[in-house]
């Protein structure tokens, strides 16, 4: 492939072969099964109570759900989507200004995951925006679009606000005070993955991303209403989550399957592709400060089982999961007491 990056609005007619995955590691489409069940959550309801309950049987069995009337106007998430879009209709000249393959950048384009260290590729662009403090970030985002930084600092600013009532709505779950999770991660940060996986010709042989866990505290996802493509790992099945209109998909991330000491689940999840037609997805992350230590409250270690997970800081979290491929073995399992 002559291109870094995959959304060059050329069709290709066959799979590259360093996009092809073995065997046995392809998606088997064929056994995939609609996600029929998926806890949807309503978040202006007013009884608190049964939110909080639908909140924590969700965590408990399921490891996401999907959320509506819950407070980011959907003005914003339109708005959101159609600056992303046109940001990846950009020419692909216009867009390489921006790509990097180095993880520790705070904004770049970039394409598959960790494109250094990986064998196979995922048939995936994004652009990765760090999004808190907003002031210190906005000025190295993408100018063109000439709407992008005011669209998406708006969108930003909204999502962070929910993430926050889903921290307090899952602490007290938990059956912890409403700010224990908040508390523990201080100062959150904010990143932004902006996916875009253009046609592919061949969807069965590869991903757009394979099966993994989020490494961060709480991922809200702004779903793709035309094309779908999420799937999560349920009793050993991959189940299709379809999009919802108006609701976001809230995915528990490893930070909070341990603090809540592995009660509550990473969902494993995946992207696939389509021959058709391409997809986006907007991918907001809350993130512990790097000095936060992750540890489980003596509340939920009282039962004699004591601690699962180690403590550790998000910065050594974070360091060891962008050291492996994505599809390793759970970067938690590698803090297990």
């Amino acid at each position: 492939m002559d291109t870094k990056v995959i959304s060059t609005g050329v069709r290709y007619t066959r799979l590259p072969d360093s996009y092809v995955r073995p065997e046995s590691d392809r998606p088997k489409l064929s056994e995939v099964k609609d996600c029929d069940d998926v806890p949807i959550i309503d978040l202006g309801s007013e009884d608190r109570t049964s939110i909080v309950q639908q909140i924590g049987n969700a965590c408990l069995l399921y490891g996401f759900f999907q959320v509506i009337n819950h407070g980011v106007s959907m003005e914003a998430a339109e708005r959101m989507q159609e600056v992303a879009h046109e940001f990846f209709l950009l020419p692909v000249e216009e867009k390489m200004k921006l790509y990097s393959d180095d993880p520790a950048k705070t904004m770049r384009l970039s394409t598959s995951f960790n494109v250094k260290k990986e064998t196979v590729h995922n048939w995936r662009d994004y652009l990765r925006l760090h999004c808190y403090p907003l002031d210190q970030y906005v000025p190295e985002w993408p100018s063109n679009p000439s709407s992008f930084k005011d669209t998406v600092s708006d969108y930003c600013k909204q999502v962070r606000e929910l993430g926050f009532r889903l921290q307090e709505l899952i602490a007290e779950s938990l059956g912890l005070e409403k700010d224990h999770i908040k508390d523990v991660l201080g100062e959150q940060g904010q990143h932004m993955a902006v996916n875009y996986y253009p046609p592919c010709p061949q969807p069965e042989l590869t991903y757009g991303l394979p099966g993994h866990t989020d490494p961060n505290a709480l991922t809200i996802l702004l779903q793709d209403l035309q094309v779908s493509g999420l799937q999560v790992l349920r009793d050993g099945m991959w189940m299709a989550v379809k999009p919802h209109p108006k609701a976001f998909v809230v995915n528990i991330g490893d930070q909070l399957q341990a603090l809540s000491n592995g009660r509550y689940k990473s969902v494993w999840h995946r992207a696939i592709v389509n021959a058709d037609k391409p997809r986006m997805s907007i991918a907001s992350f809350l993130c512990p400060s790097n000095e936060a230590l992750i540890s489980p409250p003596a509340k939920l270690t009282e039962d004699g089982t004591g601690a699962v997970y180690k403590s550790f800081t998000y910065a050594e979290y974070y360091k060891k999961f962008w050291s492996r491929n994505l599809d390793q073995e759970h970067c938690l399992e590698l803090f297990k007491n």
